[in-house]
């Protein structure tokens, strides 16, 4: 009771037992702490996504380096002939286009910048759709596609003698489809050392590359002007030394044959392309939920009930 009569307010005051005192204390550290190791980035997936892209930087540099080593060995106007069909620039340009995408890749997941991150996945999906077109042009203009061809094959022809890299590409294909020419063996006419015009100097005149000639499995050595004069020969007398039928013949019953083994190509090509866009967009993902956590926690830092 108090001095007047009245009901004085209880005020209780409950003493902190010590063990329950050390108890929420450490709980709440061990949460605090918990709370700033946690991270969504998955170590995982951030150097799965690095080794990737260091597999194919480490081929981009040898590319380059292939590149740029079949251009150096080339005599300077052999390397202006014929640019358009020269391997070493093909090599150079793609290893180049490679090693670019591939550096933001791997940097950008090293460090986990997200403006790296989305340049390699844009890249990556912008050639994937570029090689699905032109699959699909290829396929419905398949006319024009052989006419292109057709060019491409008519000017490696005119330039046979002056890029040695062409020189063994268009060897190599013929031995290996069988075949001569574009067209025909008379194809190399458009070659001004085969070619059959009487003002032609050349002791090549009228002759073929010894690619064309037939070869018998007990041939060791291989003779190199067997093709001389075959052009004045007619089909059927030259086809017992030389193939006759065209190259661009032979590719497509190629294609045509092996339409499973170039899907599994296409296939190869591109199923590592997608795999690096989704790890690129789970990764990119995961640090824009990183971001977003620390921000939270940068405004509720000051709470004192955090």
């Amino acid at each position: 009771m108090g001095r007047n009569g009245g009901i004085s307010p209880c005020v209780f005051k409950l003493k902190p037992v010590a063990g329950n005192s050390r108890e929420s204390s450490g709980t709440m550290a061990r949460t605090r702490t918990q709370g700033e190791d946690f991270t969504f980035v998955n170590p995982v997936v951030k150097y799965l996504l690095f080794l990737f892209n260091m597999l194919f930087w480490s081929i981009s540099m040898v590319m380059v380096a292939i590149g740029l080593y079949a251009r150096v060995m080339k005599h300077a106007e052999a390397a202006m002939a014929c640019l358009a069909v020269d391997p070493a620039i093909l090599l150079i340009v793609v290893g180049a286009l490679m090693f670019l995408i591939t550096f933001c890749g791997c940097i950008g997941s090293l460090r986990e910048n997200i403006c790296l991150l989305q340049t390699f996945s844009i890249c990556l999906t912008l050639i994937f759709l570029l090689q699905l077109v032109a699959g699909v042009l290829g396929f419905v203009f398949s006319d024009k596609a052989r006419s292109k061809v057709s060019e491409i094959i008519d000017s490696a022809i005119v330039h046979y003698r002056d890029d040695l890299d062409l020189q063994n590409l268009i060897d190599y294909g013929q031995k290996q489809f069988s075949c001569c020419g574009g067209i025909s063996y008379k194809d190399w006419s458009l070659n001004m050392y085969f070619n059959c015009t009487p003002e032609n100097p050349s002791r090549e005149r009228c002759s073929v590359p010894y690619s064309c000639c037939l070869r018998s499995k007990e041939q060791k050595v291989i003779n190199t002007m067997c093709g001389q004069g075959m052009q004045d020969l007619d089909y059927l007398a030259a086809e017992e030394y030389i193939y006759t039928n065209g190259c661009i013949d032979k590719l497509v019953n190629w294609i045509h044959s092996n339409l499973f083994l170039l899907g599994g190509v296409a296939l190869g090509f591109a199923i590592p392309q997608l795999v690096g866009i989704l790890l690129s967009q789970i990764l990119i993902n995961q640090i824009k939920d990183q971001i977003e956590l620390q921000k939270y926690n940068s405004q509720h830092r000051a709470d004192p009930w955090y």
